[in-house]
């Protein structure tokens, strides 16, 4: 009771239940808004490997491109999804292109004995033609490009398929030999 009596000396008014001030009656800067202390915490970018992948030049032949990839993960999945990527804007303004079709997901690639086997989405299985042996070329070279790979073997949504080469013969198992009409010409990156 004494405080009460107390706080009622001082002019400051005892209500039975909690009321609402007008925004009229708020010192300056208590209603705006302000921005939540945070900390933030960056991650260390990856150190990054380069690695070669194929595309093709404009003179009909793979051409050798490097991507980086996370040093963590240089491996044939991570190799071939930077292939599937296809050119930078600046390597498509050269001329540089992919045959290998936008929608072509990887869905598992492993190597053993020297031969890569590739598990593609199966939309790369709906080429026909000089494109088809293009894209096999591309993903064969890219492949070996890779240390202890001398093969490749290609699956579609995990079944075993053979590919094309550039004679049009179809193969179980392509090697870069069988696509030296298209390999790269000699001279600088090659």
């Amino acid at each position: 009771m004494l405080a009460a009596l107390a706080l009622s000396a001082c002019g400051v008014p005892i209500d039975a239940q909690p009321t609402a001030l007008s925004r009229h009656g708020v010192p300056f800067n208590l209603l705006g808004p302000s921005a939540p202390a945070t900390t933030s915490t960056t991650a260390p970018s990856p150190v990054e490997v380069p690695v070669k992948i194929f595309l093709m030049g404009p003179a009909g032949h793979v051409v050798p491109v490097a991507r980086d990839v996370p040093v963590s993960a240089p491996d044939l999945v991570t190799v071939l999804t930077a292939l599937v990527a296809g050119p930078t804007d600046a390597e498509a303004a050269a001329g540089v292109q992919t045959s290998i079709p936008a929608q072509t997901t990887v869905l598992g690639a492993t190597i053993g004995g020297g031969v890569a086997t590739v598990n593609l989405r199966s939309t790369f299985g709906q080429l026909v033609g000089p494109p088809q042996i293009q894209a096999v070329a591309q993903v064969v070279f890219t492949a070996a490009a890779l240390p202890g790979v001398t093969g490749v073997t290609f699956q579609l949504d995990g079944q075993q398929v053979e590919v094309p080469v550039a004679s049009g013969a179809q193969v179980p198992v392509a090697t870069p030999a069988q696509f030296a009409p298209l390999a790269p010409l000699p001279g600088p990156g090659a």
